[in-house]
């Protein structure tokens, strides 16, 4: 569970990373920002960044999950073999 919350904080902190410098840069250029069109931009500068700067938060998740679901399955496993017994 641990490895969850910390891939989706930092998720959550490099979309409002990315949202904030996205507002910045825009009030420099600009007088006024676009709010929506500046949470589109933020969404897709934040998710491709996320697959380069998160790999191994990422992963680690990725592991902790392949483990529960091998655990599970053994466990369904073992219970069907109880059923199918006289």
């Amino acid at each position: 569970m641990k490895e969850f919350v910390v891939y989706t904080g930092l998720r959550l902190l490099l979309l409002l990373a990315t949202f904030g410098i996205v507002i910045g840069v825009w009030l420099l250029v600009a007088d006024h920002a676009n709010i929506f069109v500046a949470i589109i931009i933020a969404f897709v500068v934040s998710g491709v960044a996320s697959y380069y700067l998160l790999n191994r938060p990422r992963q680690a998740l990725a592991d902790r999950v392949e483990v529960r679901a091998a655990r599970a399955a053994k466990a369904f496993d073992e219970l069907k073999a109880k059923e199918d017994q006289p």
